[in-house]
Order: C-alpha cells, then structure tokens, then sequence
C-alpha cells in the first residue's frame, strides 16, 4: 500500500517544480520573466501553491509565528528537496515588515488574499530581488500571502 502523500509531501513537491527551473539561474528581470510566463498568476501551477498555502495555514504548520502583526515562518530549510532555497511564507495585511538585505537575492510568489492587494507595489505573481538587494516587505491595499525562495536560505535582517 503506498504512502499517503501528506500536505507538505504535495507543498514540497510543487516548490521543487519551480526550483528546478531555477535553480543556478541569475537572480534578474529575465529570471522574473521566465517565472511569470512559466508558471503565471492565472495558471495551475500558481493555484496550487496558492491552495497548498491556504491548506498549510488552515493546518497550522504553516505561518505558525507571529510578530508585530504579520504572520511568518521558515517552511522549508535549504536542501536537495529545494535545490538549495529556503521556503518561507508569510501573512500580510496592509503594513511594512521589518527591513532587510539579500545576500544571494530573493524571489517571491505574490498571492493576494484581498482584491487589488499589492506587495512591494506588485500585483499577483513572481517578483525577483537581485543579490546584495534589500527592502522592508510592504503590502498595500488589502491583505497578501508571500512565498519567499531564498537561495541558501540568506538573508540579513537591518539592526534598528
């Protein structure tokens, strides 16, 4: 009898289909392209991260922390599974998140939960920061989910 896959079994396995794609690619405009004709906003791919977000939220293994009122957490460490990205998600309203630097750069899946919300002034689908990049994470206009890849699982946190 096989094994029944699990919500982070299916989770883990849609990321891999996009890091694969990715995976030793320059962290640019072309990568952001590609990620958005590849596996676009409107499409099954971006449904089914979407929905395995919402279900892993529903479950409580996902976005399990919270501070200053966004939701967080480090989903998936950097490993084979992952070709080397770190998995985090977080829950958003409308607010700016702490401040930060992108060793290796960052790539982000935008899943707006409320019509016309924005992160970091983009609309639903893939946004690439480039190495050495750095920002507060903002959402505007209603409430967002944000997957975030993180090669190597880097990033640096601005002291205040």
């Amino acid at each position: 009898m096989p094994t029944p896959v699990t919500l982070q079994d299916r989770f883990t396995n849609l990321i891999h289909k996009v890091t694969s794609r990715i995976e030793g690619r320059p962290r640019d405009e072309r990568l952001e392209r590609d990620l958005n004709t590849e596996f676009p906003a409107n499409g099954d791919d971006f449904r089914a991260l979407f929905e395995s977000c919402e279900a892993g939220i529903a479950a409580g293994w996902m976005c399990a922390r919270e501070a200053g009122g966004i939701r967080f957490g480090r989903v998936i460490k950097p490993g084979e599974a992952t070709h080397g990205f770190s998995v985090d998600v977080v829950d958003m309203q409308p607010i700016a998140g702490p401040h930060h630097r992108h060793p290796n750069g960052e790539i982000d899946l935008i899943m707006p939960l409320a019509a016309g919300a924005k992160f970091d002034g983009r609309e639903a689908g893939w946004l690439v920061y480039g190495p050495g990049s750095a920002h507060s994470p903002t959402v505007t206009q209603g409430r967002a989910l944000v997957l975030y890849l993180l090669p190597a699982g880097a990033i640096e946190f601005t002291r205040t």
